[in-house]
């Protein structure tokens, strides 16, 4: 644990200076990346492969796989509050993750002894809860080790190292299956023992405690009642809801929510994607390499352009970019450029959502309630994405994919348009 807490740097330059190059991301970021690397090739070795063997292998059909596919998504929102508070309350956001980050990684030998689909959605709930322990915890840690006019790029930074790791993860699983066909207990050992490294790293080199760096400059974040900021003070739960009544958190979690439920999930765009070009079995583990290998590639420009010119903004147009896969996937132009067209903008879509929407979100939540603030709005992303898994799965399995995919893009554009009247408030934080 020393190695840990003598890592213990501030973030970067006094709030109000331009921080200098090598001061833009704190050691503590880089730290964390190193560990949501190592575990993404854990958790993406298990995801590459987990739709072909429920739905070609157990014979699931869409409607059962977008059940347990939102199972798998979205009981994380059910624990993000929790660990989100814990973290706060008590000033565990490391030990918080380290559990998290623990349970996910016992759950992988744990596939290797189930083969119902009762058990396996058990498993993979126990998966998705520790996954939704460290979720917010891990997010305040960045946040909190890099000043507000960094945070862009940190979060991108630490995505990109996230990302990095789905990309071999699928890799590592397309060369597990190629020496034996249908191995997918060797995929699910060497996935436990990848996700133990991870496990160990933060241990060792992720520090315990971190100077909290203000909220943007700009940015609408009422003060705290006094007994809040108080030393040793612990926050309630009632004050971690209470944030929702700072106008900018609460436009900004309802507008994450509306596009979460047009969002459909990566596993449905792979298979709509599988069905549309006739792609073999055993390169369907590859699929999710396109869009991992764009969102490593824009996730720190994105991130650097979101500091810049406003993230909702590049939120917003992330979104727009996934209504385009849909577009793509609609149209009956088949040309071998297609695939590399629709990842791509996946990849994109992600590069300029996902810690775009969490460094917004930590410009207006104050340090001693940070872990709870984003938890609020992970949540309410999580649970759209839940409704939307399950309700794309029941229209594929009544009308078809096309109609499905067809009320999804409708959904979205929709979606899309209606926090269009949102995005003035949330983008003074540019």
């Amino acid at each position: 644990m020393y190695v840990a807490d003598s890592r213990n740097t501030p973030a970067a330059t006094a709030p109000g200076t331009r921080p200098g190059r090598r001061s833009a991301v704190a050691p503590t970021v880089i730290a964390l990346g190193t560990v949501s690397l190592v575990t993404d090739i854990s958790s993406e070795m298990v995801t590459a492969v987990l739709p072909l063997y429920l739905v070609a292998g157990l014979g699931l059909s869409p409607l059962g796989f977008g059940l347990l596919d939102g199972l798998y998504n979205g009981v994380s929102a059910l624990v993000r509050l929790v660990g989100g508070h814990l973290a706060d309350r008590g000033g565990w956001h490391k030990a918080v993750a380290v559990a998290g980050y623990g349970l996910s990684a016992l759950c992988k030998p744990a596939l290797l002894l189930v083969h119902s689909l009762p058990l396996i959605g058990a498993v993979l709930a126990l998966d998705r809860t520790g996954k939704g322990l460290r979720t917010a915890p891990r997010d305040a840690l960045i946040s909190l080790s890099s000043t507000p006019e960094t945070r862009g790029r940190a979060f991108g930074l630490h995505r990109a190292m996230d990302t990095a790791g789905a990309l071999l993860g699928p890799l590592a699983a397309f060369l597990i299956l190629r020496q034996a066909a249908e191995a997918y207990d060797a995929v699910f050992t060497v996935s436990f023992c990848v996700a133990v490294v991870g496990v160990l790293v933060l241990l060792l080199f992720v520090p315990s405690r971190h100077t909290p760096c203000p909220v943007a400059p700009g940015a609408v974040a009422a003060p705290l009642p006094p007994a809040a900021t108080a030393p040793g003070h612990r926050p309630s739960l009632r004050e971690a809801l209470r944030l929702l009544r700072r106008p900018d958190l609460r436009r900004l979690t309802f507008c994450a929510l509306l596009l979460g439920l047009a969002t459909v999930s990566d596993s449905f765009i792979y298979l709509l994607l599988q069905s549309r070009l006739h792609v073999p079995d055993r390169w369907f583990a590859l699929l999710p390499l396109g869009t991992a290998a764009t969102f490593l590639l824009l996730a720190v420009p994105l991130g650097h352009v979101a500091d810049r010119v406003g993230r909702w903004r590049v939120f917003l147009a992330g979104h727009l970019a996934l209504l385009a896969v849909y577009t793509l996937l609609l149209t009956s132009f088949d040309g071998s450029v297609l695939p590399y067209l629709v990842l791509a903008l996946h990849g994109a879509f992600y590069a300029a959502s996902d810690g775009v929407l969490m460094a917004a979100a930590a410009d207006v939540v104050p340090a001693p309630l940070r872990s709870s603030g984003l938890a609020l709005v992970q949540t309410g992303q999580a649970m759209a994405r839940l409704v939307c898994a399950i309700a794309f799965g029941a229209a594929w399995t009544a009308w078809g994919d096309r109609t499905a995919l067809t009320a999804a893009a409708v959904a979205l554009a929709a979606c899309a348009a209606g926090t269009i009247l949102l995005r003035p408030a949330l983008d003074r934080t540019a």
